[in-house]
């Protein structure tokens, strides 16, 4: 079989809603197709290229350039390319971030939060400053429960609860105190001022692009914190001097993130896909909040995420009619929307690459299932 043969319109395509790793766009992955084999003439692929060479080193030169474009990323904050997903930052970050005698105030709103305080518990000074699991983490916490240190070494939040389905949509004043931001599943999909952030990591495979990489937007005073005694990997200052070339960097998934940034472009930036983005969660809540309870949302309306849609099906009391309506999804190309593990029901990821088509294909499947099962 000739390879170079087989076009776009002979593949079927799922309609995919899966939480990462996650749909990308189209013409990205028509772009990696084109240049897999031969990457501008080098005859080589991105994936064999030495990464010390000039044509990777421009390859996430940028990637980087893009990232600082569409996340108006100023240039008191470095922007780095690393490995080991957004878990190991719930360790590096606080290695390098805690001042001696000063807590990390963490704000717990769910799983991802849960690990974060996890690895704080082995030893590091700090506080719950506010927590919503006795709710099931089915809201954010309000402003009169979140209390903060003013000595604190740093505030610690995750941006968008992609188990749980909430979303910070105003974040908390915290002062000079840096606050920092597990932006994993968010992040590039609404306009964000980083200047409010000491430092933002977002594991690439839900936005930016493939499983492999995170990017780490930090700043610059905040990485000469760590004791030079640290292990070397594990020190921010160490890859921003390094320019993320410290060791061999995970080079294919900062092409795609490179390729992501220049889709962004050309859809007309992080304003036209945060308008899109808006337009299709509305579209899936208005369809869950209109089924006259069949499908319900336990997540208060304030806290409602716009990348992780969740509910149930017949108020989830049912489970063998949840799992036909994952069977019947399936059966209709639709994949990606079971719940977590850990709460079940469904779970619907609508991250930049999400078509407001595939939304809509979604909502059909929804309101048929409806009148022949409800």
């Amino acid at each position: 079989m000739n390879l170079s043969t087989i076009s776009v319109q002979s593949i079927k395509r799922a309609v995919n809603f899966n939480a990462g790793p996650a749909a990308l766009p189209l013409p990205v992955l028509e772009r990696i197709r084109e240049e897999l084999l031969d990457w501008r003439g080098t005859g080589m692929s991105v994936m064999e290229m030495s990464h010390r060479s000039p044509e990777f080193e421009g390859i996430a030169a940028r990637a980087e350039a893009g990232l600082r474009k569409h996340l108006a990323i100023p240039d008191d904050y470095a922007v780095i390319f690393l490995q080991g997903g957004g878990s190991l930052q719930f360790t590096m970050v606080p290695m390098n971030l805690c001042m001696p005698g000063k807590p990390v105030d963490l704000l717990h709103t769910g799983m991802w939060t849960g690990k974060a305080l996890g690895e704080l518990k082995k030893g590091i000074l700090h506080r719950v400053s506010a927590s919503t699991e006795a709710l099931k983490f089915m809201r954010l916490p309000r402003k009169e429960e979140i209390s903060l240190s003013p000595d604190a070494s740093y505030v610690y939040l995750c941006t968008n609860n992609t188990i749980e389905g909430t979303q910070w949509h105003a974040l908390p004043d915290t002062g000079n105190v840096p606050l920092v931001a597990d932006m994993s599943s968010d992040i590039a999909s609404r306009s964000m001022d980083v200047k409010k952030f000491g430092l933002i990591f977002a594991g690439a495979q839900k936005n930016l692009g493939p499983s492999g990489a995170t990017v780490v937007i930090i700043r610059r005073d905040l990485a000469e914190r760590a004791d030079k005694n640290l292990p070397t990997v594990l020190q921010y200052r160490t890859h921003i001097k390094e320019r993320s070339l410290y060791h061999t960097p995970p080079t294919f998934a900062i092409y795609v993130i490179g390729l992501v940034m220049e889709w962004i472009e050309a859809e007309g930036g992080v304003a036209a896909i945060e308008k899109r983005n808006e337009a299709k969660a509305k579209l899936l809540y208005d369809a869950i909040d209109s089924s006259g309870g069949y499908y319900t949302c336990p997540v208060e309306k304030s806290s409602r995420s716009k990348m992780n849609v969740v509910f149930r099906v017949a108020a989830g009391v049912d489970e063998a009619l949840e799992k036909k309506f994952l069977e019947e999804a399936a059966a209709a190309g639709i994949v990606g929307i079971a719940g977590h593990r850990s709460v079940g029901g469904m779970r619907v990821s609508l991250y930049n690459a999400v078509t407001l088509e595939a939304v809509e294909a979604l909502i059909s499947f929804l309101r048929e299932f409806r009148r022949t099962r409800g």
